[in-house]
C-alpha cells in the first residue's frame, strides 16, 4: 500500500475503482482523482496498484489516492482492504467495478474449470466488491456504484460464452440492485464498452492474434477505436450528482454501432 500526501480524511467523495491500475479501470481512476475525489486503487498486482496510486499523488491537481493489492475472487481480502479505505478516507461512496478476466473456449471444449474461473472473476468478484460497500450507502442515503460489462452480453461472442454469460450477469445485477437501492439515494449503472484499445483487448482471445484496429475503426460510425479515457468520462458523469435521475441503465460506450 502507498499512502503518499493522503490526509486521514477524505472532504470529498471517497471512491474505490477495482481493476484500477491498468486500462479501463487505470483511466477511471485517474479520472475520478483529477476531479478531487479520494481513490482507492484496487488490483490484483500490489505494484501496479502502488504506482498508479503515487501517479496520482505526484499530481498537485489530483486528489488523493492509495493502492491496495487484493483479488477480487477473495472475499475475506475484500473487506479487509475496504478497512483499509474507511481508514484512510472514510465510508466508501462510489464504487466501480472495472476488474474482470477474459477467455477463449469453444463451447463443446469449454472446461469446468474455464466456466467457473470466468465467472468466478467477472460475476461473483463484482458480487464480492459491492455487497460490503452498500450498507455505508444506505446510511448515507448517497452512493453511485458503475459496473463495467460487455457488449458481448448483448450481442453475444463465439467462443465466449463463459464471458458473455458472466457479463451478462453483471449486467441483470445493476438492474436488480438499481431497483433495490433507488430509494435509499444510490443509483447503480453499467457501462458495456466496445471495441476499445486496452492492454487486456490488444489480442484477439479468438484468434491470439494481435487486434487489427484500423478494420475496426472502419466498421465503426466515429472511424476510431475507444480508448479508455471514453469510459472513464462516462463513468465520472455516472458518479456525480448531475446523474442522479440516471439508474438502472446500460450505457453503451461503444462508437454508435457493434462490431
Amino acid at each position: 500500500m502507498t499512502t503518499g500526501r493522503m490526509s486521514r480524511v477524505c472532504m470529498s467523495r471517497v471512491a474505490v475503482v477495482t481493476g484500477g491500475a491498468s486500462g479501463i479501470g487505470l483511466a477511471v481512476s485517474r479520472r475520478l482523482a483529477e476531479r478531487g475525489d479520494c481513490v482507492a486503487v484496487f488490483d490484483i498486482d500490489p505494484e501496479a496498484a502502488a504506482r498508479a496510486a503515487d501517479e496520482i499523488n505526484a499530481n498537485a491537481e489530483w486528489g488523493r489516492a492509495f493502492g491496495v493489492g487484493v483479488d477480487v475472487t477473495d472475499r475475506p481480502g475484500i473487506e479487509a482492504a475496504l478497512d483499509k479505505v474507511r481508514g484512510e478516507f472514510g465510508p466508501v461512496e462510489i464504487m466501480v467495478t472495472s476488474a474482470g478476466v477474459t477467455g477463449y473456449a469453444k463451447f463443446t471444449d469449454m472446461t469446468i474449470e474455464d466456466w467457473e474461473r470466468i465467472i468466478r472473476v467477472n460475476l461473483t468478484g463484482t458480487f464480492h466488491c459491492l455487497q460490503p460497500v452498500i450498507p455505508e450507502m444506505i446510511t448515507a442515503g448517497w452512493g453511485r456504484i458503475v459496473t463495467i460489462s460487455s457488449s458481448s452480453a448483448q450481442s453475444g461472442a463465439p467462443g465466449m460464452a463463459h464471458y458473455s454469460a458472466s457479463k451478462g450477469g453483471v449486467i441483470a445485477m445493476t438492474k436488480s440492485l438499481a431497483v433495490e437501492l433507488g430509494p435509499y439515494g444510490i443509483t447503480v449503472n453499467t457501462i458495456p464498452p466496445r471495441a476499445i484499445d486496452t492492454p487486456m483487448s490488444r489480442i484477439s482471445p479468438m484468434t491470439g492474434q494481435a487486434m487489427n484496429w484500423e478494420q475496426t475503426a472502419a466498421r465503426l460510425p466515429v472511424r476510431r477505436p475507444g480508448v479508455p479515457d471514453d469510459i472513464a468520462a462516462a463513468c465520472a458523469f455516472l458518479v456525480s450528482d448531475d446523474a442522479s435521475y440516471i439508474t438502472g441503465q446500460v450505457i453503451g460506450v461503444n462508437g454508435g454501432g457493434y462490431i
